[in-house]
């Protein structure tokens, strides 16, 4: 076959342009081949070994020595840098939500557990907590050679859940010599946030020659805390001007409710003068009683730390047949903090004996109260702020063997793969009962400091140790085999077949006699889960030439689940190059996404909600009823009980796409990439704001206790909800300027612009518009764009970097209308330079937010940090950043 002049120019993108660390090409590249023959090889989104330069599908590559200099110290912040990760869940937003500090993508804003995430074409096991999605935290990051990701469906080649996209974590094949790198990053601002990364690579063996080869990779990375308050932004969730008062009336000093129905706080009347504690100055208020700011106790970024080690040795057995054995393990943990607990609607009952009681010589007395009974709403400043700390695990042993038998180019596969996850209690979790016996026998000082006795008593009541652990295992067999079947007029015709065989189990076990003790915990009432599946797949894959420079590739793919049954996936797409300048592509495809054991059997737990609501039946219209305490049923959080769901069914969808690449002179490379997707069925919870919202359709979901003077809790597991419908355009430019006196100049820009996200909450309900707007969990952005800059001149090599969101409006449920906000667009600037001048050292120094933006102001308190969205801004500010390689 002839290189095109497209294909040269791509291949020679990858040779040349030293520094690019994001293209959005038409195909994944090989390595630089001048003067050689081409090489066929597997690339992502095709199980048919062929000239790399041949693909169909829109794929976006980053080279792992590029997005080093960028200062991309995690996987999360490399798949950031790409327009299509509509979302994201990162460690920050991870604080106090339960999810075990994991990091995901999602491409094209369809959820995490619709992006397949691969490491070398083959599957790791997903987190244990969802078990939906793959850990960013452990994909081995010093090992990578370079990162694809597939913009388009794949679910009939790498399996049914490949709906919104594939990333392929591609790891060095071979390794010659040591190297041994440090990385640094320090923000400008005060507080913590700073990073330190050191790892250490070698390798031995030539294939070529020596006919075996191993390399290993040693790695530690980790990241200080910064807390809430070290940013202005971020510091408080009181914000007058905004209209935010995000406060909560469990506070310190306590917040009483009396048996005869009088509300408030003993030192309602000096202040309520303590750290995050203030009178509550609301405008319908009429109770004098205080809140707390507790935003003010929250981490911005949890203490984190990553350790990951890989090794894998390479055998030529004959010039036709190579294996390999392959160990990763990885281990990741993170420490994060909230406010201290909060003690009410627990039955915390103060009498007047209590030396505590107000009036009584130590609180001061309040009008109204006449020795009656007092239910306490308490915040205990003094136990500290609640500490979680979460790590997760993940191994993967693979023994595979490739090469060309009988004139088939085959790859075959076995694996095991372990995921554990484990939840502890670090620090400021409390006994519910001994909060309760303490303050009913008068140890306890709920308005003031303790004394001796009772600091004894608090310091006696934590609750300390893991209380879940989480464990998934999968093993997996797999094989596939391609070749050329005969000669047709326009070309080979191209013809691959495969198989794969999987056993996934998960397993979730609750410390009931830990958890139990806190209802704080999220998990008192939650039940240990087990679930197993086995997964047969069949698939096939057809490359048709159908005249000179077109052809139609045709894939489908059967999946047999043995708990929820059959899916088929057929797909199929063109290319066509009329001209050395353009050439044309398109895609249809089918998926089918089984739920995940978590789906199905993960254990429901009672939590407090996001936001704060008035409880509909105790509290209509911000008005208690008489008898309701209005610290509980007022404007507060709630609880929300969540989980697994066996009579889940599959989401199913259907993907188009078409787009053009268009060269028009040697320097310069256009394309465009039209994509439209609907799912339906989908799996997931309904939006906490839905539910409240609209109580009179959702009233079944609302539990009271048998009084009905107490909601125990609102149901919102797992469900199969609507449908989703969205489509947009991939846009992308490479311009690659002259040789000049002053160097190489290239400049790239990847974009994603999405015209419809619409979704149901419901079947058959009415579709809600997300793109541009703040909506259920988040917004889906209009326009997101990745801009590069690179000079090279000798031996430096200068990049400055763009990364761009543009505005939407607010979530604005926690304001009133007049204060209704829309977000500002979001845009950082980066600076790095590389140096390579020397053989065994290489220097790269760089800015991150150059600029030293801040996030933009928002209302949302989906997160519990408020001011800012963590998912996708940057709490830190100007950091500056090193990294040294030492080569030997």
């Amino acid at each position: 076959m002839n290189e095109t002049l497209l294909s040269r120019s791509v291949r020679r993108l990858f040779g040349a342009a030293a520094g690019l660390g994001l293209l959005a090409c038409p195909f994944a590249v090989a390595q630089d081949t001048t003067g050689q023959p081409m090489q066929r090889v597997e690339v992502t989104g095709s199980s048919i070994r062929r000239i790399a330069a041949e693909s169909s599908l829109p794929i976006t590559t980053i080279r792992a020595a590029d997005f080093a200099k960028q200062g991309l110290a995690t996987a999360q912040e490399v798949l950031n840098t790409i327009p299509m990760n509509q979302s994201s869940e990162i460690g920050s937003s991870a604080v106090g939500s339960g999810t075990g500090g994991r990091s995901t993508a999602d491409l094209r804003g369809l959820g995490g557990d619709k992006t397949l995430v691969l490491l070398n074409g083959r599957r790791l096991a997903n987190h244990p907590y969802f078990a939906d999605t793959v850990d960013l935290n452990i994909i081995p990051i010093a090992a990578l050679e370079r990162v694809e990701v597939l913009r388009d469906g794949a679910s009939a080649i790498y399996g049914s859940d490949a709906i919104g996209g594939v990333i392929n974590f591609i790891t060095k094949r071979s390794v010659e010599g040591a190297a041994l790198t440090f990385e640094g990053y320090e923000p400008l601002r005060r507080g913590g946030g700073n990073e330190q990364r050191l790892n250490l690579s070698g390798g031995w063996g030539n294939l070529a020659t020596d006919g075996w080869s191993m390399f290993g990779v040693l790695d530690y990375h980790q990241q200080s805390d910064l807390q809430a308050t070290d940013r202005s932004f971020s510091r408080t969730g009181v914000r007058p001007d905004r209209g935010m008062n995000e406060v909560s009336r469990t506070t310190f000093p306590a917040n009483f409710f009396s048996d005869l129905g009088v509300a408030g706080n003993p030192y309602y009347a000096s202040g309520c003068n303590v750290t995050g504690t203030s009178r509550d100055t609301a405008p319908a208020a009429d109770d004098p009683v205080c809140e707390f700011d507790y935003t003010q106790y929250v981490d911005n970024i949890p203490k984190t730390r990553q350790y990951s080690a890989m090794g894998k040795f390479n055998r030529q057995f004959t010039p036709d047949h190579l294996g390999s054995i392959e160990f990763m393990w990885s281990r990741s943990t993170n420490e994060s903090r909230v406010a201290p607990p909060p003690m009410s609607n627990l039955g915390i009952t103060m009498t007047a004996a209590s030396p505590y009681y107000p009036g009584n010589g130590t609180v001061p007395a309040f009008p109204g109260l006449s020795g009656e009974n007092l239910d306490i709403s308490w915040r205990p400043i003094e136990s500290g702020r609640r500490v979680n700390y979460d790590s997760s695990q993940s191994y993967r042993l693979q023994a595979s063997l490739e090469g060309t038998l009988a004139g088939w180019d085959y790859n075959t596969a076995i694996s095991h793969s372990l995921g554990r996850a484990r939840s502890s209690f670090r620090g400021g979790y409390l006994v519910d009962q001994r909060i309760i016996d303490g303050i009913g026998a008068g140890i306890l000082n709920p308005f003031g400091p303790q004394s001796p006795a009772g600091a004894d008593f608090l310091a006696n009541s934590l609750l300390l140790g893991e209380y879940l652990h989480a464990r998934i295992n999968s093993s997996a067999i797999d094989a596939r085999a391609s070749r050329e079947l005969m000669a047709l007029p326009a070309g080979p015709l191209g013809f691959a077949v495969g198989t794969e065989f999987r056993r996934d189990r998960a397993k979730y076990f609750v410390n009931r006699a830990l958890a139990g003790q806190a209802s704080s915990s999220g998990y008192a009432d939650a039940q240990d889960q087990a679930g197993q599946r086995s997964i047969a797949a069949l698939f096939a894959e057809l490359n048709v030439p159908v005249i000179k420079d077109m052809e139609l590739n045709f894939a489908g793919r059967y999946d047999h689940y043995s708990d929820v049954g059959d899916g088929f996936t057929p797909k199929v797409s063109l290319r066509y190059q009329p001209t050395k300048q353009v050439l044309v592509r398109g895609s249809f495809n089918k998926g089918f996404r089984a739920p995940t054991l978590f789906d199905l059997y993960g254990p429901q737990s009672t939590t407090n909600t996001s936001d704060s609501y008035d409880d509909p039946v105790l509290c209509p219209g911000g008005a208690a009823i008489p008898g309701a305490n209005p610290s509980i049923v007022c404007g507060q959080q709630q609880f929300v009980r969540q989980g697994g769901n066996v009579n889940l069914q599959p989401e199913r969808s259907r993907t188009y796409s078409a787009g053009i690449v268009f060269e028009p002179i040697p320097s310069l490379t256009l394309s465009a990439d039209y994509w439209d997707i609907r799912l339906k069925d989908k799996i997931e919870t309904l939006d906490e704001q839905i539910i409240f919202g609209d109580f009179a359709r959702y009233r079944n979901q609302f539990v009271y206790d048998a009084s009905g003077t107490r909601l125990n809790y609102v149901l919102n597991i797992t469900n199969n909800l609507g449908e989703v419908r969205t489509r947009g355009l991939d846009l992308s430019m490479l311009y690659r300027l002259p040789s000049n006196p002053f160097g190489r100049l290239s400049l790239s820009i990847d974009g994603t612009y999405v015209d419809k996200y619409d979704f149901q909450n419901e079947r058959g309900g009415a579709f809600t518009k997300n793109v541009g707007r703040y909506v259920g969990e988040g917004p889906v952005f209009r326009w997101r764009h990745n801009l590069l800059l690179t000079l090279v001149r000798g031996d430096y090599a200068i990049n400055l970097a763009n990364r761009y969101m543009s505005h939407y409006e607010d979530q604005n449920t926690a304001v009133a209308p007049e204060f209704a906000n829309n977000v500002e667009h979001y845009s950082i600037w980066s600076l790095s330079s590389t140096y390579t001048g020397n053989k065994q050292f290489e220097l790269t120094a760089g800015i991150k937010n150059l600029f030293d933006e801040e996030p933009p102001f928002t209302n949302q308190v989906t997160n519990f940090q408020l001011g800012y969205d963590p998912r996708f801004t940057d709490p830190l500010g100007r950091t500056v950043y090193m990294r040294l390689t030492y080569k030997f």
